[in-house]
């Protein structure tokens, strides 16, 4: 919450300053997800010939997207430790290790063994790695989008703290985009042999690029004066034992906001997998039988669409507010799912293009405005661990079995029904989760306080009682 006594806010950042800070979240989040996405169609598209041979095809594919979920599941776990350190350290430092973490790990993907080399051994070094890229991604996206947030115009922090949420279909669109090509130029036997390995290792040059951005930008204002008031807090009294870490104060004083978080993703999180990653499996199924280059071009171009609309989407919430976009965007995913798959079962390339297009149009909408959201939930000396935990913990039950559930729907009932109304179940809950939530469009984030911790004195109050204290305590002597 906020109150007219908080502390004031930081001075707005030159426009010049903050284009830089911009550009240097979204080039960096757009290699993280790159990195993250190349796996998700990786795994659609030969992980389960090369790391898993003697399974049925359909498992092969079970199986690589269960790796694929591995890395989800490591996601909370960086959160925590970047949560931890970025609230501590500042955001700056920790996203050039999350970046370098992740880049890492790709390149590694790319250099990995598969079944035909090592056996058994190239699935468990694969799940390694990606452990490792889900723990770099859990820090990367709450340090990339409270830099922005942090530095903004309050006015259009909506707009501006939407373009690191750009990073997610750029890298799709890089992604999908670098395979579409190589399995358009390669056989499929020059693409499972070694073309599958190139986009991996592309990581190592984007990695270069993205560091040497991300080091010529400074750390938030927001965050270097609230770090400033605490070591004054501690310099003045004893007050250096009180200061909870992190993760126990946001517990202990924004654990409702966490719960809201959790439950905004949902349906953002659950519909962006089905969408982008099973759909690709379902539309190169024996159920529709279209081709993967050819489901690869219709997310290429939906992702270009969906990056054009994340800014929109964020500018609209400067307007209207936060959670009239979001639940815009869970009402329409909601409502798309069963026309998404009846037009992908027409087999037609436009039919499949609209369906990708428009469910990705409906996920801007609750993507947008989700970084200033969260960001303005949380105060600031537990805001990198408040607005990371609500968004990580969150992708272990959402994301990270969206395709693998959707998947054995498909092997069990052979229809799309089922996971329509997995979608759907999704969607209602993220209503739910956002319909509590209080607007939070206005608030200073140099004067969020705890939501139970009580408000704060004017500091000309607190001086003129401890003054009164001083003088009574002269006058008895």
């Amino acid at each position: 919450m906020t109150t007219p006594d908080s502390p004031a806010s930081a001075p707005p950042t030159p426009p010049g300053a903050l284009r830089r800070i911009v550009a240097a979240s979204l080039i960096g989040t757009t290699i993280e997800w790159y990195d993250f996405f190349l796996y998700g169609s990786a795994a659609a598209l030969v992980f389960n010939k090369l790391f898993f041979p003697d399974s049925d095809p359909l498992v092969g594919t079970l199986l690589s997207f269960l790796t694929y979920a591995v890395g989800f599941a490591a996601r909370p776990v960086g959160a925590l430790v970047f949560g931890h350190y970025g609230d501590r350290l500042g955001r700056k430092k920790l996203l050039i290790l999350s970046l370098l973490l992740m880049g890492g790990a790709t390149c590694a993907i790319g250099l990995l063994p598969t079944h035909a080399t090592v056996g058994s051994a190239a699935p468990v070094l694969l799940t390694a790695l990606r452990l490792i890229q889900g723990f770099a991604l859990g820090g990367e996206w709450g340090g990339a989008v409270l830099l922005v947030s942090e530095h903004g115009d309050p006015r259009r922090r909506g707009f501006w703290a939407s373009w690191p949420q750009t990073g997610a279909p750029a890298g799709q669109l890089l992604a999908t985009g670098v395979l579409s090509a190589l399995t358009a130029l390669l056989s499929d036997d020059a693409f499972e042999a070694w073309g599958w390995r190139v986009p991996f290792l592309l990581s190592g040059v984007l990695v270069v690029v993205g560091l040497w951005i991300r080091l010529s930008v400074d750390e938030s204002p927001v965050f270097k004066a609230a770090q400033a008031r605490a070591e004054a807090r501690k310099a003045a009294a004893d007050e250096a034992a009180t200061e909870k870490m992190p993760l126990v104060a946001v517990l202990r004083h924004h654990w409702r906001d966490v719960l809201i978080a959790m439950g905004a993703r949902m349906a953002e999180n659950i519909s962006y997998y089905v969408i982008t990653a099973f759909v690709l499996v379902y539309a190169t199924s024996d159920h529709v039988g279209l081709g993967k280059q050819t489901a690869l071009n219709a997310v290429l171009i939906a992702s270009a669409v969906h990056f054009a609309v994340i800014p929109a989407w964020g500018a609209l919430s400067d307007r209207i507010g936060r959670r009239p976009v979001y639940l815009l965007g869970a009402v329409g995913v909601g409502a798309w799912a069963f026309p998404f798959f009846l037009l992908i079962d027409t087999k037609g390339f436009p039919a499949l293009l609209l369906a990708v297009t428009v469910g990705l149009i409906f996920h801007g909408a609750m993507y947008a405005p989700q970084a200033a959201f969260f960001s303005e939930m949380f105060a600031t000396r537990m805001r990198y661990s408040g607005a990371s935990i609500g968004a990580q913990f969150s992708s272990v039950a959402a994301g990270a079995p969206a395709p693998l559930i959707a998947t054995a729907l498909l092997a069990d009932y052979d229809s799309a029904t089922p996971i329509a109304l997995y979608v759907i179940a999704a969607a209602l809950l993220t209503l739910v989760a956002v319909g509590v939530a209080k607007e939070t469009r206005d608030r200073d984030l140099a004067a969020v306080e705890p939501t139970s911790a009580p408000s704060p004195r004017p500091a000309a109050e607190a001086e003129a009682e401890a003054a009164e204290r001083t003088a009574r305590s002269a006058s008895a002597q």
